[in-house]
């Protein structure tokens, strides 16, 4: 391909917004135990069927009374009955005071609980009160977390172990939960040989072990995908071909990575093209670059670079937001971070770059020696990524923004 046919770059935001114009979300639920629903995203509006916490409850061990019967600290009051959580208490006579424990009902009456290191119990039963008191400390009203109809999750929310533990105090056993996109993964090469194959010093030259398929896989489930691993397709055109058809079957997204470069054994593209409709992307990052989208049947088709690093990150800036689009998240933005650089990077890229880099003792960035997109011992040693803009170098002490792999990777 000479120059004047190559595609022009396209800049990251245009790709990934083309690409999620595509991403429609999948049609069907499915309801599943709580316990169970860790990762996966929310189907339905939650609205809360209670007010939490259903009564007022002391915060804390300690007394229950009312502030006004209080003239001063140092005021000893007759305690009239003992409030245990689980149970509930008689209205609370004036001029006396409730033993009351964590959780437990406030009786009708009282308006405050001031807690038991701040009070006395005196031999004659009273317990004397050492401290100020306000109305109302200590105090959890009814409805203070969740309203009764309020909408408390939105369809669309990831759920991580808070929103379980929220949907548990609604007491939702069960959760309508999005389809899990259903993914079919294989990588292409004659190249590529699967560990435990070969042992590491019989591996012919030119050979090099499939570890694509190994972080692709992990990064999906972490995901919520249902992935169906078709493992290694051979370099030519009619195994491409029938591993896209068996691929496309039962599918919603086939993934793939190697093979949507412009090179004479690269068959991706032709294979894809003949079963469907192919879209080759240069996009302006680095690393990165060859991206593809496209269509075989009715699964999406997205083709990622070869090169390990490349084919990681270009995983976790385009292919987790389709996906989680699939799903019908909506908030999709990694979140950045301002922090400091502890390295020089003198060389500006006129792509936008994704440098591999650690949090130092110092509260700073430090910056992975080789950015090379083949050194996948990059990604192990860093915390996340600096988003570089194109022709952007940086000194020490510039501020960058740091994408932390938390953000990323699930």
């Amino acid at each position: 391909m000479n120059s004047q046919s190559r595609p022009p770059l396209k800049s990251l935001d245009a790709a990934l917004a083309e690409l999620l114009a595509h991403a429609q979300p999948l049609a069907g639920h499915e309801l599943l135990d709580t316990f169970d629903a860790d990762g996966r995203v929310l189907a339905q509006d939650l609205v809360a069927g209670l007010q939490v916490p259903p009564f007022d409850n002391s915060a804390m061990d300690g007394y229950a009374l009312r502030a006004a019967d209080l003239s001063g600290p140092a005021l000893a009051l007759p305690v009239s009955q003992r409030i245990a959580a689980g149970s509930i208490g008689e209205p609370l006579a004036a001029g006396t005071a409730a033993r009351i424990f964590t959780g437990a009902a406030v009786p009708a009456g009282a308006d405050a609980v001031v807690m038991q290191e701040e009070c006395s119990l005196l031999d004659d039963g009273r317990v004397q009160i050492n401290a100020a008191v306000k109305a109302g400390q200590n105090i959890r009203k009814s409805g203070e977390d969740m309203q009764l109809g309020s909408t408390v999750l939105i369809a669309g929310t990831r759920l991580g172990p808070a929103e379980l533990g929220l949907a548990a105090s609604m007491g939702c056993a069960r959760l309508p939960l999005a389809r899990r996109p259903r993914v079919a993964l294989f990588s292409t090469g004659d190249e590529l040989v699967m560990p435990g194959e070969v042992a590491p010093q019989d591996l012919p030259l030119g050979s090099i072990y499939n570890s694509n398929r190994f972080f692709l896989r992990a990064m999906l489930q972490r995901l919520g995908c249902e992935v169906r691993d078709l493992g290694i397709v051979p370099d030519s055109y009619e195994a491409t071909v029938a591993a896209l058809q068996t691929a496309a079957q039962h599918s919603d997204l086939v993934l793939t990575s190697g093979g949507v470069s412009v090179g004479e054994e690269d068959h991706v593209k032709p294979a894809v093209q003949a079963l469907g409709s192919l879209d080759l992307w240069a996009i302006a990052v680095k690393p990165g670059k060859p991206f593809a989208y496209g269509r075989v049947g009715q699964a999406h088709f997205i083709g990622l670079p070869g090169n390990p690093v490349s084919s990681f990150v270009t995983f976790a800036l385009l292919v987790r937001p389709f996906l989680l689009r699939l799903q019908g998240v909506q908030a999709l933005a990694p979140q950045a971070i301002d922090m400091r650089a502890d390295f020089d990077w003198p060389r500006a890229d006129k792509r936008r770059e994704f440098l591999r880099v650690r949090v130092n003792a110092q509260g700073g960035l430090e910056r992975f020696a080789n950015q090379g997109s083949g050194v996948l011992t990059s990604a192990v040693w860093a915390d996340g990524l600096v988003d570089n803009p194109p022709g952007q170098t940086i000194a020490q002490g510039d501020t960058v923004r740091f994408v932390p792999f938390a953000q990323l990777l699930g």
